[in-house]
């Protein structure tokens, strides 16, 4: 009886440390958009986005600066759209152009 009640101790000792590994890891998204802002960015000044994981509450696009900050737009603005079709057809150093 007393290994029984050892080898289910263990187990639950086990399960507890798993589990708790588990949630320390972080299986969510990184990086989700709570608030947006309105007013538009310095074009000149946005270096590169990324789209926010599916799995945020809200959809949103993280616009990265020269500095180095990231700012939370939402991606249903015509303007982000633009920005973001800018960007991606910007020829980076180094790289050739199609023409």
């Amino acid at each position: 009886m007393a290994a029984l009640r050892l080898v289910l101790s263990m187990f639950v000792l086990l399960l507890a440390v798993v589990s708790l590994s588990e949630g320390l890891r972080g299986i969510g998204p990184k990086k989700c958009c709570v608030r947006f802002n309105d007013k538009p960015p310095i074009k000149e000044n946005v270096v590169s986005y990324i789209q926010t994981s599916q799995q945020c509450s809200k959809s949103g696009v993280l616009l990265k600066m020269k500095s180095g900050r990231q700012l939370c737009y939402r991606p249903s603005a015509t303007w982000v759209r633009e920005l973001i079709d800018e960007l991606d057809n910007k020829v980076l150093p180094g790289e050739m152009s199609n023409l």
